[in-house]
Parts: C-alpha cells; structure tokens; sequence
C-alpha cells in the first residue's frame, strides 16, 4: 500500500488567541512591537502547525510535528474514532478534532504526560476511509454538522 499523507487543519482562532498574549506591548502605547512581535509569533505558530501531519502505512498511524515522527500508532490497535472539541493539547491545530480509543491493554506512548490522541486532518472523509479499508473493526462516531456560529469549525486550511 502506498503511504497517504494527511495535513493537520489549522483553526483561524489560533490567532488572535496568539496576538492576545502581546496585548500588553498594545497596552503601553507601542502598536509597533505589538504587530511585529504579535504578528511574527502568530506566522510562527502558523508555520509550526503547518509542519503537522498524519500518514498511514500498511499498518501504522504515523504522527508527524516538526519534520519529525512524533508518535507512531497501529492501526490493529484502534477501536473507536470520535468527534471531540477538547481544547486540551494533542496532535491538532484546530478545534474540529478526532479522538481515538484503544482496545483494552494498549498504552499510547504519550511523549508527553498531557498530550492526548486527538488529531486534526483536513480531508477527514478520506482519512476515516483509509483507516476503515485497513482495520474494518474500528468504530467511527462522527457527525459533520455545519453553520456559520459553530466557530470551532472556522480553518484556514
């Protein structure tokens, strides 16, 4: 099987959330360090949320961040993907996410204690079908409503 290649989403109100922490440069009068420094951390954290992305072999969910594998999972190991809005870190750069669950006795090597296995693809159709055509077991709730106030939806790619 060919590996397929998923970039992660990046959710627009990552942004202002960004530009929001050099608020205090906005409040001493000095709008200049306040674009430069807020506009330069927020094309930053874009760039770096741009690096994220999933592939999938014949047999492994590979989770990639900074050019480099940041978790491989396998797909045997999968049995339930899920729909989540859980702002808590884990592998996605937008709100719009995907929760996966394990069968009982595999432990996802977290890399770090607080990181969850939530993960954030743009062609989510493709990718849920990908996995699906490799582990039939696994089980996948997610609804896709749409509307213009479901601002968790709001990607800018």
């Amino acid at each position: 099987m060919v590996r397929k290649v998923f970039k992660s989403r990046v959710s627009a109100l990552y942004i202002p959330v960004f530009c929001v922490l050099f608020y205090p440069l906005w409040e001493v009068g000095n709008f200049a360090l306040f674009v430069v420094f807020g506009g330069g951390f927020s094309a930053l954290c874009f760039l770096i949320f741009r690096s994220m992305r999933y592939e999938i072999s014949d047999r492994e969910l590979l989770c990639f961040y900074l050019g480099g594998v940041f978790s491989r999972i396998p797909i045997s190991m999968i049995s339930c993907i899920e729909r989540s809005y859980n702002p808590y870190n884990g592998l996605a750069a937008s709100l719009k996410r995907l929760r996966l669950r394990f069968n009982k006795g595999y432990k996802w090597n977290y890399p770090n204690w607080y990181c969850l296995p939530i993960i954030s693809p743009v062609r989510e159709k493709d990718f849920l079908e990908s996995l699906k055509a490799i582990n039939p077991n696994i089980q996948i709730n997610v609804s896709d409503k749409k509307g213009w106030w479901r601002f968790w939806d709001w990607d800018l790619l």
